[in-house]
């Protein structure tokens, strides 16, 4: 039995790369460290919330696979309570992003073999951000009133601030962020969803030829900024990777790719055998151990974990961060235990997204690498120059055809 799992925690970032000074705004994101701030702050007391947790932020079962290890291979200290000494029982790396940018497509692409080497678009950081252009042609495509937006903003903070008002006008949300996106926010019930959906697909075709990676629909709910809630029907609709990634070997080869929440839509579908809807971590855990359950001889199952990104990192929520890291370790017995002989996980992120650094942005971040199993032995591997390396080492681990941008480290 040679199966592999792979679960990217988005967004865990363990300090900051070497390139780091380049990117963020308006000050670089050199001195970024989503995981040893939040650790400092819990050991500090800044980390406690009523109810939710306290203390010094507990992430036993990760720090003996080794990611106190590698947290300080990446900064040159280790991360506050992160205490675990001597070998670790994973097989662990602190990993390079060598993609241009520092966003969810980029990440994902790269752990899956494929970096990206062309630069992103991105909407500029004014009143109105988009292209007088290309909202006339979208207002015109769509039969819309207009559009309500047109800037940078948080998600969460937009709704509230002119949800009401799209109720009132039926016109939708739009907005972006320093990532290569153009979101789309509208009310599930006064709007509808698929009518949502549908303007999100001709969007897509109008940015095009600006280069954006991503249009993604943001349903949301309630009657007033007192109840507004984003829902779990969030669609990405993503461009396609530049070339055939990791998926798209393992589904040639016969094996069952199984995407497990928003997998599928960052690949744009390409590769994945079958679609796993969830929303939230607990529910989206679930859903990945009932994918492993499902796994054959030589499957992949590869799961995205967005609540630590969505719900902590870009609203700088450092004990919300902090209990979501210590519930998904609560649960890595329970992984363990659906581990057969010659199973493979792999714990990694995609970028790193601080809650204690300026902005609600990502940071351009290094990343954990740890791979646990009945038969890996564990050992440090060193700092790996690129994300591919963990798409390599799955494809050696399953038999299949080798990329041409990174290497195994098994």
């Amino acid at each position: 039995m040679a199966r592999a799992f792979l679960l990217v925690l988005d967004s865990f970032g363990i300090g900051n790369a070497p390139d780091a000074e380049q990117y963020g705004k308006p000050t670089s994101d050199k001195g970024s460290d989503t995981l040893g701030h939040i650790a400092q702050y819990c050991a500090s007391g800044k980390g406690d919330r009523d109810g939710l947790r306290s203390g010094p932020l507990c992430l036993p079962n990760m720090d003996r696979y080794g990611l106190g290890l590698v947290a300080e291979k990446a900064t040159g200290s280790r991360p506050a309570n992160l205490t675990c000494q001597g070998e670790p029982q994973g097989l662990c790396a602190n990993a390079l992003e060598v993609s241009k940018g520092k966003d969810t497509p980029s990440g994902h692409w790269e752990i899956a073999g494929v970096p990206v080497s062309f630069e992103w678009g991105y909407f500029p950081d004014t009143e109105p951000t988009f292209p007088a252009e290309l909202t006339q042609a979208f207002i015109k495509a769509a039969d819309l009133k207009g559009i309500i937006g047109d800037k940078h903003a948080s998600g969460t903070v937009i709704i509230n601030e002119l949800g009401e008002e799209h109720i009132r006008s039926g016109m939708p949300i739009c907005y972006t962020s320093s990532d290569s996106v153009y979101q789309i926010a509208a009310h599930e019930e006064h709007f509808g969803l698929e009518r949502l959906y549908e303007i999100c697909e001709i969007a897509y075709e109008l940015v095009k030829p600006y280069n954006i990676g991503r249009i993604i629909a943001r349903p949301f709910v309630g009657n007033s900024p007192a109840d507004f809630e984003r829902t779990g029907n969030r669609r990405d609709f993503s461009v396609l990777p530049p070339e055939p990634t990791l998926l798209d070997r393992a589904k040639d080869a016969g094996r069952q790719v199984l995407a497990v929440g928003k997998i599928s839509d960052i690949f744009a579908t390409q590769g994945v055998t079958k679609k796993i809807k969830a929303t939230g971590n607990p529910a989206i855990f679930e859903a990945t151990l009932k994918a492993i359950a499902e796994a054959r001889d030589g499957d992949l199952v590869f799961a995205n974990l967005v609540d630590f990104d969505m719900h902590y990192g870009h609203r700088r929520d450092v004990p919300g961060y902090a209990a979501a890291l210590e519930y998904f370790d609560g649960r890595i017995p329970e992984l363990e235990e659906a581990l057969e002989p010659g199973d493979l996980v792999i714990l990694t992120a995609d970028h790193g997204c601080d809650p204690t650094w300026q902005g609600t942005d990502h940071t351009r971040e290094q990343v954990p690498v740890i791979m646990f199993g009945p038969d890996i032995k564990g050992r440090y591997a060193g700092q790996l120059s690129t994300f591919a390396d963990i798409g390599e080492t799955i494809a050696d681990h399953l038999g299949l055809v080798a990329g041409k941008y990174g290497k195994s480290i098994l």
